[in-house]
């Protein structure tokens, strides 16, 4: 018993020393450094809480010292909050900081665009009082913008859930009414959940439109439904994720998808740049040889964690198209189907792990398991497959392959491109998709140099020393994904070349 009551004061006397203030201060004397003069908190949209961003407060000091007062200068009026040392709040009184030490300081903001008269909203953090006061300025600049958001029940909150074929699934969203069918370029719009279009209904964006996704969210364009994306050349339509924050601005895996599913139909995208999703366009709808499912035309797709543009069994017919690095194919066009791809750039140089797919995958098969529990294989046609003028290119040995099983047609067309395949295993011998020498390939430049002007930031294009310049053969489409004339010396690719 003597021994516990023993135990009892040692841990008593150790609490209270643990929380007693053991060292003394000086009253702060102007002399803080900070480690930066003005925290941006980037850009957010409306009544949508920011990033948290940090400040560091130094004491350079052989003392230590109390900062009397650390306060935001719109009191508790500010839409900013503070976080100093753990604490949070919009005041802070008598903060101390060991010699050369230093605390941090967060900040984050949520703004409701309509309480506020300039964008650029700003306020200021204050440290201290009087002559020794200091301050560091808060910057944030607010949009206003149009949110879709899924409906939820009234009793539960449960977020609704999309009916497709009239089946309940698991995505998030819901159907878009009338009224929500045109985008235009006013505010920009931020969905989330999965805005989807139903049967006989067209979505049209307009140019200059901003189409920002949360996370596990996109569009879905159902059987009998059309998007129509009518970008141009000086007001494109965007699509990306909805973080903000310069970070975020080539995160892949941010948002889900465009999904065109079977039996949409007449889509056309138009001038428009679709990044950092998981997969920039999925679609799935089968299509005839006369009317494709989707017309893509002068169109950039970058940075998604899947693939750029994934297509089963479908038509689609597409020039001046670049699409840049995914984490499997740039382009897989899968299960059969029919592709015209004209002057169109493919050059994944994916570098946030390993690739196993190349750049482009056509293939005519899929696999599946039967009823009796074996793994199946199926095929469909590949009623064409023809590349013109286009550059297949990336990080890997082998960035374009034609993958056959036999049992249904596979039609291919390969004229005046750049590919890079570089078969040192000699895997494909014997392959006679993959031999360029058949007929089916037509002056075709192998390990050629593309020149990109910097493939590491998306920029596909092309410079004077270029194997694909004054090499395509003359097509309908005379200018180039900028607009400049290719009439003459036409390049291979979606751009014309450059000095760089």
């Amino acid at each position: 018993m003597r021994y516990f009551i023993s135990f009892l004061i040692c841990v008593a006397l150790i609490t209270v020393s643990s929380c007693r203030k053991d060292f003394s201060t000086i009253p702060n004397f102007g002399s803080l450094e900070f480690s930066k003069d003005t925290v941006f908190l980037d850009t957010v949209f409306t009544n949508i809480g920011s990033a948290t961003y940090n400040l560091k407060v130094y004491n350079r000091g052989n003392n230590a010292i109390t900062i009397p007062r650390i306060a935001l200068e719109n009191g508790t009026s500010s839409n900013y909050r503070l976080n100093v040392d753990g604490i949070p709040g919009k005041e802070f009184n008598n903060i101390d900081i060991l010699a050369e030490d230093s605390i941090f300081v967060f900040v984050e903001t949520t703004i409701d665009a309509s309480s506020i008269t300039n964008p650029l909203y700003t306020d200021r953090i204050l440290f201290d009082t009087g002559t020794n006061q200091q301050d560091v300025d808060l910057v944030t600049l607010v949009q206003d913008a149009n949110f879709i958001f899924p409906g939820k029940d009234p009793l539960s909150m449960k977020i609704d859930s999309l009916t497709l074929d009239g089946q309940a699934t698991t995505i998030k969203g819901r159907f878009l009414e009338d009224s929500e069918l045109t985008i235009t370029n006013t505010k920009p719009t931020v969905i989330y959940g999965y805005a989807a279009v139903s049967a006989n209904k067209t979505l049209t964006i307009n140019a200059g439109s901003q189409i920002y996704f949360h996370t596990n969210s996109g569009l879905i364009i159902d059987k009998e439904a059309t998007l129509q994306v009518n970008g141009t050349l000086s007001e494109k339509v965007t699509f990306q994720g909805d973080r903000l924050e310069n970070s975020f601005s080539k995160v892949p895996g941010q948002w889900g998808t465009i999904w065109m599913r079977a039996g949409s139909k007449n889509n056309e995208i138009k001038h428009a740049q679709i990044r950092n999703g998981i997969i920039g366009i999925l679609i799935d709808s089968l299509g005839s040889d006369t009317s494709p499912t989707l017309k893509l035309e002068n169109s950039e797709i970058y940075n998604n964690s899947n693939f750029g543009i994934l297509a089963r069994e479908t038509n689609i017919e597409a020039h001046n198209i670049v699409v840049g690095s995914a984490g499997q194919a740039s382009l897989a066009a899968t299960v059969g189907g029919t592709y015209n791809f004209t002057h169109s750039t493919f050059a994944n140089f994916w570098n946030n792990g390993i690739r196993q797919l190349p750049a482009v995958l056509v293939n005519n098969f899929f696999v599946f398991i039967d009823a009796n529990g074996n793994e199946t294989t199926a095929t469909r046609d590949l009623n064409a497959a023809n590349f013109t003028n286009c550059i297949f290119d990336g990080n890997n040995n082998i960035e374009f392959l034609l993958d056959k099983v036999d049992g249904s047609a596979f039609n291919y067309s390969i004229q005046n491109c750049l590919i890079s395949f570089n078969d040192s295993n000699n895997s494909f011998d014997g392959n006679a998709e993959m031999d360029f020498n058949n007929p089916n390939y037509q002056n075709i430049i192998l390990n050629g140099t593309a020149d990109f002007r910097n493939n590491q930031n998306e920029d596909f294009i092309i410079g004077e020393n270029s194997s694909a310049r004054s090499n395509a053969i003359p097509t309908p489409f005379t200018q180039d994904l900028l607009g400049v004339d290719r009439t003459t010396n036409p390049a291979i690719g979606a751009y014309q070349h450059i000095i760089f």
